[in-house]
């Protein structure tokens, strides 16, 4: 079985659904500590022709409290919602299919959960059945109880747990990990690295690094597909 294992973020780029579509099994690792200016809550769409970064409003942002305990700030949360929305509304009502992927929108917002977990993994869920992956979802904080441990550790208690014998991690991992450590266990461990990926969107000059909701409103799902077979192992 194929495992990777990923903290969860919020519309992600398409590089983290080809992780999420070369497992059998992908590992939300929510019970890690938060992330202050990483991916968790926020992401770039494309606003003008240009690169524009959006922020979901939490409480107390700290790098001290895990990712699943950290929660929307209410307050703010449903003025920022119908915000963003409008603002994809008004930039990519021309897209080719943004009937088919606004109200994906809509539905992750519109959950009674306040944590920034929870909402980026209803995201994570909802755009893989829209594209077709099946992959099986499952949450750290609910299964492992390892917290005491650490980094590679961690990692590779999970994946004897879950008798995996091929683990990928992110390509930013590579410093982190041993191919010899994990195949002591007799696991085979890879790097994913994206290829590079292009499509028309409105003008001649594509912008790059975008959360995956530009993706989905310029591409049709066969498309899409394509696109997230587009990595290397390495």
């Amino acid at each position: 079985m194929k495992l990777a294992i990923m903290q969860p973020y919020l519309f992600p780029y398409f590089g983290y659904y080809q992780l999420i579509n070369a497992v059998d099994k992908f590992v939300v690792y929510d019970d890690v500590n938060f992330i202050k200016q990483g991916w968790i809550n926020r992401n770039n769409i494309l606003v003008n022709g240009n690169s524009y970064l959006f922020t979901v409003p939490l409480n107390n942002q700290s790098s001290f409290n895990k990712i699943n305990v950290t929660t929307v700030n209410e307050k703010i949360y449903f003025s920022w919602t119908n915000k963003f929305l409008k603002t994809i509304e008004q930039n990519y009502n021309k897209a080719p299919f943004y009937d088919e992927v606004f109200p994906l929108l809509k539905k992750v917002f519109q959950i009674d959960e306040n944590h920034i977990s929870s909402i980026a993994v209803k995201s994570l869920k909802l755009i893989s059945d829209y594209i077709g992956i099946d992959t099986i979802f499952e949450d750290s904080s609910e299964k492992y109880k390892n917290q005491y441990l650490s980094s590679q550790e961690r990692v590779l208690d999970i994946c004897i747990k879950e008798q995996t014998n091929h683990y990928i991690n992110p390509i930013g991992g590579l410093d982190l990990y041993s191919k010899q450590d994990f195949s002591e266990k007799g696991i085979l461990l890879n790097f994913i690295k994206s290829k590079k990926v292009e499509y028309i969107q409105f003008n001649d000059k594509f912008v790059p690094n975008l959360s995956i909701i530009d993706m989905l409103m310029f591409n049709d799902i066969s498309s899409i597909k394509i696109f997230i077979n587009e990595y290397e192992l390495i």
